[in-house]
């Protein structure tokens, strides 16, 4: 077999579904969950075994352009680019309890996308606002999840003296 960026990006996507579907073992369950259809650790292991059937997938089947240089797979990558998108994520998520989830996660796509190359204001907002308040609408009005709202917020409503 030789190896593309293709493959070599779906190598990599498939060790992280592998590592990703042993840790979803890990969730803990409520005792109240035994029978139910859904539970805490069915999405996740269901993103594992698809993204880990799909990485193999384009792991075996042949494509073109393939190469048989392990090293040339990597050269020409924007490397810089994509440590700074993992320093993002990085940041999302250590500020996440400070911020809340919309706010954390409208600054972390609007940053994201800036990064990626957009650079018109308006295309930029305009894709990070709706899409996170999508995300929020879904997860606490249609299934239920508490979003805990940051300590700014919090520091803000204190201050206020809004109760």
């Amino acid at each position: 077999m030789t190896l593309s960026k293709e493959k070599a990006g779906a190598l990599c996507f498939l060790v992280v579904a592998i590592a990703y579907g042993f840790m979803t073992g890990d969730i803990p369950s409520l005792p109240s969950d035994k029978f139910a259809p859904m539970t805490a650790s069915t999405l996740p292991t269901a993103l594992a075994w698809i993204t880990g059937v799909l990485s193999f997938l384009l792991l075996v089947l042949p494509q073109r352009g393939e190469t048989d240089d392990f090293l040339s797979v990597f050269k020409g990558l924007n490397w810089g680019r994509t440590f700074t998108l993992l320093g993002l994520m990085v940041a999302y998520g250590a500020s996440f309890n400070w911020l809340g989830f919309s706010l954390a996660t409208i600054l972390f796509l609007t940053a994201s996308i800036y990064v990626l190359g957009e650079r018109r204001w308006k295309v930029i907002l305009l894709s990070s606002i709706p899409v996170t308040l999508a995300f929020w609408f879904i997860l606490t009005k249609l299934l239920e999840i508490t979003l805990r709202e940051g300590e700014l917020y919090f520091a803000i409503i204190k201050l206020l003296g809004i109760n």
